[in-house]
């Protein structure tokens, strides 16, 4: 079945237009038609079926089927503080990242971060991750979409993280221990917030990671390979998924 992002004002109305541009998956990629029944949310826990009754040139309208309803929260908040990647590997890392049900994303600007982004830029950033973010919801039937907030500086994603606990951070230093061990710790009370920090591409400077572990970070190994961030941050994502959701 079709499934469409709306607001949630429409969400919840018996009947209302889409304009073209908001009708355009469902134009010109899905080919809907009159009749056609379609399921509604608004990526705040609300799901509706719907039915196109018109399409017309310039958008479409449709008319509610059954009531709505609302799904609950995920067990587990997962909020990925990633530091942002170069090209479209961030476009990646926010669309695998949706349909692993993080709840929260936090692109971090640390030292060793390649993509310097002054605040037009990162505006603009959100807006396309928010996007991305949304396209994944639609494809793989989530009904919460994550908060994406402004990239951050490595020192303002530590004021993030308040609240946040247990947040793991793959680190490639001795001390750590596999994700799965420091997982285990947990499974008898399992939290209703996580966090997984991934650094970037030149991992973080050792201030850096001084500073992740004095906040109360658990520095974990992600196996004998060294991973692109991307891949460290699906990796941890899949574990924390498996483990709370």
């Amino acid at each position: 079945m079709h499934r469409c992002l709306v607001q949630t004002h429409e969400l919840f109305a018996e009947a209302f237009a889409l304009s073209r541009d908001e009708a355009r998956h469902l134009q010109t990629v899905l080919r809907a038609k009159p009749g056609d029944r379609v399921t509604l949310f608004d990526g705040q826990g609300h799901t509706r079926l719907a039915v196109i009754a018109s399409v017309e040139k310039h958008g479409l309208s449709l008319a509610a089927e059954a009531p709505a309803v609302k799904h609950p929260r995920p067990p587990c908040r997962i909020t990925l503080f990633a530091c942002v990647s170069k090209g479209k590997r961030m476009d990646w890392t926010v669309e695998k990242a949706v349909e692993l049900g993080v709840g929260r994303i936090v692109p971090v600007i640390s030292d060793r971060t390649i993509v310097r982004l002054d605040a037009n830029d990162g505006d603009a950033k959100v807006d396309r991750w928010l996007r991305v973010a949304e396209e994944a919801a639609r494809q793989c039937g989530s009904v919460w979409l994550p908060e994406i907030t402004p990239p951050a500086s490595f020192r303002a994603s530590m004021t993030l993280m308040a609240g946040t606990a247990p947040v793991f951070v793959a680190a490639l230093t001795p001390g750590a221990q596999p994700l799965r061990a420091a997982l285990a710790a947990f499974h008898a009370t399992a939290p209703h917030q996580a966090g997984w920090f991934v650094g970037p591409e030149g991992d973080f400077t050792p201030a850096e990671l001084e500073e992740l572990l004095a906040a109360g970070t658990i520095p974990v190994s992600l196996g004998q390979q060294v991973l692109r961030a991307e891949t460290a941050c699906l990796y941890g994502l899949c574990a924390l998924n498996c483990a709370w959701l």
